[in-house]
């Protein structure tokens, strides 16, 4: 069955040309003398990306290969103008991220409801031979073509904007987690890679307050190099405020499982290690309190830790505590994206991308021939009428 979370599309964009001016002599019975009268063109549309927070996945724009905007219209004689192309809007969910598919450079990123960037810009009409006129040229016999449009293959990343992302090995009670401190209903079963797609639940907290929770497939060792799901879904670690990180108390040793998810995101990005961690162990209901006090000696003291249960509820009301806390103090700022940290993985990414692209049998050598030659601007009209 085919997954309805989409977080990779690639299309072709591309503006609309600029009409071209018209050359064109007004000649008629009553005014022989008309002169030049040829209006100018009209612009090209725009390509823009607007963010929408009625979408959380790409799905709507997967089977949209191309997304063209209109050409501008050619002047005309009486010196009309030319009507602009109509602008094409791409709405795409807060976080999304755009590189240059040819390049791999980093073009922009959208974060909040009704934002809008200008992605190609449409070319501009040309003039008319009436803007050519002078006291020694009366008649000009040119006008201007209008501009080319412009054309770029896009990849559209989505990257899921959260307060909090949990990060943890396959089986680690993720989804459990989530499914019980929110609405959200993740898939959840008794062996690894259940998850197969993020999930995001607002987390009720006191005082009709609340925090949104994203639950991210499970990282294995080896995850930064492609091995498992890891790779793919790390980004959307990258915009949560703070990490949970979910260690099973049964494991051998719950410091070397947590050095080895922390080990993943430094060699993803070593700018997640910049953000708020606290640790949650879960699965507490199978631990006596013997044990548990035994287990919090081999934690660090330096990071907040909490022992959790969600199929009894045992700690939840103390790690929603410590989650806000974290949230609301004045070291946990949001990181601002800039195109330093986008681009930190984008080489990881982008190699995955055409890997999974060629899989599927796609072909991406695609040829665009460009329409936009230029018609013969010595050939006017002149007319009676």
């Amino acid at each position: 069955m085919e997954s309805n979370f989409v977080d990779y599309v690639k299309i072709l964009c591309r503006s609309g040309k600029g009409g071209r001016g018209s050359m064109h002599l007004r000649h008629v019975k009553y005014q022989p003398n008309g002169g030049p009268d040829g209006g100018d063109g009209g612009r090209g549309g725009h390509v823009y990306l607007r963010g929408n927070h009625n979408y959380w996945t790409l799905l709507h724009l997967k089977y949209q290969r191309h997304i063209f905007a209109e050409h501008g219209g050619n002047g005309g004689r009486d010196k009309k103008h030319g009507t602009d192309g109509r602008d094409q809007y791409i709405d795409v969910p807060c976080g999304t991220v755009v590189y240059d598919a040819e390049t791999g450079k980093y073009v922009c990123d959208v974060t909040y409801d009704g934002q809008v960037v200008m992605l190609l810009k449409g070319g501009r009409g040309g003039l008319g031979n009436f803007q050519f006129r002078s006291a020694t040229n009366q008649a000009p016999r040119f006008a201007q073509p209008g501009e080319p449009m412009q054309e770029m293959t896009v990849i559209l990343e989505l990257k899921l904007l959260a307060d909090v992302g949990l990060v943890g090995f396959p089986n680690a009670g993720k989804s459990t987690l989530l499914s019980t401190l929110s609405s959200a209903r993740p898939k959840i079963a008794n062996y690894p890679f259940t998850t197969l797609e993020p999930s995001l639940g607002i987390v009720a907290y006191r005082d009709q307050q609340s925090f949104v929770m994203a639950d991210i497939p499970g990282i294995i060792e080896g995850a930064s190099e492609g091995r498992g799901l890891g790779l793919r879904f790390l980004r959307h670690i990258e915009r949560n405020s703070l990490l949970l990180f979910m260690v099973p108390g049964d494991t051998d040793d719950i410091m070397k499982e947590y050095q080895v998810l922390l080990k993943e995101l430094q060699n993803f990005n070593p700018d997640m290690l910049d953000k708020q961690r606290v640790l949650a162990v879960t699965k507490c209901d199978l631990l006596d309190e013997e044990l548990i006090e035994l287990l919090r000696d081999t934690v660090p003291d330096d990071l907040p830790v909490v022992f959790i249960s969600a199929v009894s509820g045992q700690g939840l009301q103390q790690l929603k505590d410590v989650l806000w806390t974290q949230l609301n103090s004045e070291s946990n700022k949001l990181q601002s994206i800039t195109a330093e940290d986008t681009l930190v993985h984008r080489d990881k990414d982008m190699s995955r991308f055409a890997a999974e692209m060629l899989a599927e049998g796609e072909d991406d050598d695609i040829v665009f021939v460009d329409d936009s030659e230029i018609e013969d601007i010595e050939d006017f009209e002149y007319e009676d009428e």
